[in-house]
């Protein structure tokens, strides 16, 4: 079976999720048993044989715990909370993580006590009377509401990472772009056509909720083939890709030709819901970028360089050559092979440009 990137980048997430979960559990676990043995108390399964069957079971049971959490966050969790409230997102998580936590738990002790039963009384009250003990303990307590912060914290975790972009997380923690440096990229200034026109027929608050949708709509798109969202700046996204990603695979040009096909297949209902259908036009320019840090109360990842410029000064021509994507030569030569067929349009001299640059369409 084909999984797209879409669906690859999910199942990423559970499996970082699976596994984040399970080395917390063991930690936890090693944790507990210096602090005991600190204070001169035996582990409740001391003996070498009881231990490490209880590591195992533990071990397995937060390996099915991650996995089936992971794919409720990922799979409805996190996408109740990019489009809904966040609050009832973390409510519904909550809810959730308790159940899941008395199910698993059962799961857990089930195995617990079938390993380490003698047989003198039956499998039946032996199991009952563990499930009393651990939930009415000082340790399933405990237990509960470090498990509730561990999971409020992958969802915080997610939010953040959704507020700055897939993999824009880890790049502020690790530093990455803290001392400015220079990358190869590609540029697309995605912009609504005829927005002034729109935003004039539906009204302030109605012309909100349409760019709302629009964004919402495409962005499965953006990352189905690997862009990158840098901005929105009013109805305009603007998207790069490292020069790999938008080259594997056509990603750059295959963008903006499904989000056609996207809001051609929606248009009966945008029809219906605002009485407009949304089309955009696109420029995209490859070249070097300065990116970095900048920012000291609201930090964000900024790039710089004239590959930004001509991108939108690309974009700016779609009107006047009556098309929806230009893109310049730098873009045609990322491609050794005939990907796509690319239209010579014009060689045009674009504004704050010294040189006239080769513009293509499809």
């Amino acid at each position: 079976m084909k999984f797209s990137n879409l669906l690859k980048r999910k199942f990423s997430t559970v499996i970082w999720i699976t596994m984040s979960w399970v080395i917390i559990s063991i930690v936890q676990l090693a944790y507990e048993m210096t602090i005991l043995k600190e204070y001169g108390f035996e582990y409740r399964w001391s003996n070498s044989d009881g231990f490490m069957s209880y590591f195992l079971i533990n071990t397995f049971a937060f390996v099915l715990n991650g996995f089936i959490g992971g794919l409720f966050v990922v799979f409805f969790l996190q996408y109740w909370i990019r489009y809904r409230s966040y609050g009832l997102g973390l409510l519904y998580g909550i809810i959730i993580y308790i159940i899941l936590f008395f199910l698993l738990t059962c799961v857990q002790t089930y195995f617990v006590v079938h390993s380490i039963w003698d047989g003198t009384t039956s499998f039946y009250a032996a199991y009952i009377k563990a499930l009393e003990d651990y939930f009415f303990s000082y340790e399933f307590v405990r237990l509960f509401l470090f498990w509730l912060f561990v999971l409020t914290s992958t969802l915080i975790t997610l939010l953040i990472n959704d507020k700055y972009g897939p993999g824009e997380l880890k790049k502020f923690l690790l530093g990455k772009y803290f001392h400015p440096r220079s990358e190869e990229r590609i540029f697309m200034f995605l912009d609504l056509k005829g927005s002034t026109t729109i935003a004039e027929k539906l009204g302030e608050h109605k012309y909100f909720s349409f760019i709302q949708k629009v964004f919402k709509d495409v962005t499965p798109v953006l990352l189905e083939t690997k862009g990158e969202i840098y901005q929105y700046v009013g109805d305009e996204i603007v998207i790069t890709w490292k020069i790999k990603n938008g080259v594997k695979n056509s990603n750059c040009i295959r963008c903006f030709q499904n989000i056609k096909k996207l809001l051609a297949d929606l248009a009966p209902v945008y029809e219906a819901q605002f009485g407009v259908v949304p089309e955009f036009k696109a420029g995209l320019h490859a070249g070097k970028a300065i990116v970095g840090e900048i920012g000291i109360i609201k930090r964000d990842i900024a790039y710089s360089g004239d590959v930004l410029n001509t991108a939108a000064r690309i974009q700016s021509k779609c009107n006047e050559f009556g098309v929806s994507l230009l893109f310049s030569e730098d873009i045609l030569g990322l491609f050794p092979a005939a990907h796509f067929s690319a239209k010579f349009i014009e060689k045009v001299m674009l504004r704050g440009k010294s040189k006239a640059v080769n513009l293509y369409s499809l």
